[in-house]
Parts: C-alpha cells; sequence; structure tokens
C-alpha cells in the first residue's frame, strides 16, 4: 500500500516527534537491608547520623544544607546535601529537598544545617523556610519530622522546641 504525500508526512512526523521525546525513569534500590539501616527515634539520634554527614573542615567555614530521608519506621534511607553557601548563608530550595523525598520513597525528612558562627538559634529565614516546607510536605503527604542546626558544640532542634 503506498501512501499519499501528505499521510507520508503526518506518519513521518509522528515518528519523529516520539523519537524526540525522552523517557523518564524513576528507581530506588538500597545497598543495605531495611533491618541494617539506622532508626530515628529522638533529636540526639538525627544530630549523631548527622555530625558524621558534615564535615569537621566544613561546619565551622560555610553553611549548608542537608537533609535525611526515612521510610514509615522512621530508618533512614540516605542523606542529601541540598546546598552550600558561604559563611552566613545558604539557600535551601523545596523543590530540591521534595525531589530527593521523592526519588528515594521517603515518607519524611529531617532538615538540618550548620551555623559556622556556633551559634544554635535560629534566624527568622530558618522559621520561615521551615514552615514553608512542612506546608509543601503536607501536600505530597511527607512529613517533616524535625530541622536541626548543627553546630561544633551541639545543635538545635526545632521538634524539641516545639517550633515544628
Amino acid at each position: 500500500m503506498k501512501l499519499k504525500p501528505a499521510q507520508q508526512l503526518a506518519l513521518y512526523r509522528q515518528l519523529t516527534k516520539s523519537a524526540s521525546l525522552s523517557e523518564v525513569q524513576m528507581s530506588y534500590k538500597t545497598k543495605v537491608k531495611p533491618s541494617e539501616l539506622e532508626c530515628i527515634t529522638s533529636s540526639r539520634d538525627s544530630y549523631d547520623i548527622l555530625k558524621e554527614v558534615y564535615s569537621d573542615d566544613q561546619i565551622e567555614y560555610v553553611e549548608q544544607f542537608t537533609i535525611l530521608l526515612l521510610n514509615r519506621a522512621n530508618k533512614v534511607l540516605g542523606w542529601v546535601k541540598v546546598s552550600q553557601g558561604g559563611i552566613t548563608g545558604t539557600i535551601a530550595d523545596p523543590r530540591i529537598i521534595f525531589q530527593a523525598a521523592l526519588l528515594s520513597n521517603a515518607t519524611s525528612i529531617i532538615l538540618s544545617h550548620n551555623h559556622p558562627s556556633g551559634n544554635k538559634k535560629p534566624s527568622a529565614q530558618d522559621i520561615d523556610l521551615t514552615r514553608k516546607v512542612k506546608e509543601g510536605g503536607k501536600v505530597l503527604d511527607i512529613l517533616i519530622l524535625d530541622h536541626l542546626i548543627i553546630t561544633t558544640d551541639g545543635y538545635y532542634s526545632f521538634a524539641d522546641e516545639g517550633i515544628i
């Protein structure tokens, strides 16, 4: 069966259009058995894990924003450095936070960032970002369990202080 020129053009457009689209594939595979994942039961547990994540030679140098990704049993699936800034701040994009959570099948998140100054008190921007991310999490059914400010001398927990 011979196609008319108009039919050939339509078929060509259909074939090249679908060939130029990129397929997005998603998968998640852990390297650790679920029974071997660390479990978070308190802000201290979070701090102990995050202290291993934050580099000792960077924690007093530049501000970084890192998240812990948890499953339904509060076991840590992994961590992601969301951003690194300068001495006085960093910008954490909620879209990147939730992208990491969705790609890892996390059902909850623990936010964290360090204050190179050693000051554990949250700024107005810290509180505002926490509220913004918490509201976004409600839409996606992803809980924000805590937000820790990490220093070499300890931590501040939004959950412990009743802010989150």
